[in-house]
């Protein structure tokens, strides 16, 4: 983008946590460390089945002493539900607050100096009533904000920010080969690692016990993983989600999410090697895919 975009996110939705053990209650089951959260930092983490597959992503940032929640808006209820479960008898009011505020993808180059904020991942600040945030993942997918939802677009136009769309900020992130939730991990299915998640600041392997964390670590230190989400250039018609994907006549992997000649892809490593090291292609149907590894990624 050549300007200062601000894109609202109207697929995400907030749940507040507030209470004196909230903090506590959430740090024994997300793969973060939520005493990272405050004013000044906002994380990423996940919520894992026992079995250490993804159930649910999302961003917490804290505003006026409560922790913030922004999560896939579609699936809200269903989160909501699991961290009621999970809470027992902890000191904690979970609410969804989905309607008091807006949420803002905040992107185009010159994002963090309008906000006078560090161009480092999770760093925060207020903006406007609410806080403004560097995307804690990747400090290239920009910034993102949560503001009252009256007279949040006249705040982030006053200060410096020019309305884009929904298509703009997809095709940011999937230029930057950056998963987006349940689109692109399976619910139930998905691995972190696979889906590099470590990568992208969602995992603290120092932190202590968490739901799903003995196989997380195991995965990590064992260094056993077999398929990563790659970005792939698309030659040919976009192919739906789930689509298989082959080298030759053997499975190389699923599609994901993509727009236009953009995507991701689940794949296996050793058929992107073979790929690579041959010259056949990666196809799926009559589409042509070339894996392209992010340079955030260390694998």
């Amino acid at each position: 983008m050549s300007t200062n975009t601000y894109v609202e996110l109207s697929d995400r939705g907030l749940i507040r946590a507030e209470g004196e053990e909230a903090r506590s209650f959430l740090q024994g089951i997300i793969s973060n460390d939520a005493e990272k959260a405050g004013p000044e930092a906002a994380i990423y983490a996940t919520l894992l089945t026992p079995q250490g597959k993804f159930l649910f992503d999302f961003i917490i940032a804290e505003l006026d002493g409560a922790l913030l929640i922004d999560c896939e808006r579609a699936r809200l209820p269903e989160l909501l539900k699991r961290l009621v479960f999970y809470r027992l008898r902890a000191k904690a009011d979970l609410t969804d607050v989905s309607g008091d505020y807006k949420l803002f993808a905040l992107f185009g180059g010159s994002e963090t100096d309008l906000l006078a904020l560090p161009a480092e991942p999770g760093k925060a600040a207020p903006l406007a009533g609410g806080v403004a945030f560097v995307d804690p993942r990747l400090a290239a997918l920009g910034a993102r904000a949560i503001l009252p939802a009256a007279g949040a677009e006249a705040a982030l136009q006053a200060a410096g920010f020019t309305a884009g769309d929904d298509a703009d900020y997809d095709a940011h992130r999937l230029s930057l080969g950056v998963p987006d939730g349940s689109r692109d991990m399976e619910v139930e299915k998905s691995f972190l690692l696979e889906s590099n998640i470590d990568e992208l600041n969602g995992i603290d392997f120092h932190k202590g016990c968490y739901v799903g964390q003995e196989l997380t670590a195991r995965t990590k230190y064992r260094g056993n993983i077999r398929k990563r989400l790659f970005r792939v250039d698309i030659d040919g018609p976009l192919p739906e989600p789930g689509t298989p994907i082959t080298l030759g006549d053997v499975n190389a992997g699923e599609m994901r999410s993509g727009r236009s000649g953009t995507g991701i892809a689940l794949l296996r490593l050793e058929q992107v090697e073979k790929a690579a090291g041959s010259g056949q292609p990666l196809t799926a149907g009559a589409t042509t895919l070339t894996p392209v590894k992010p340079d955030w990624v260390n694998f």
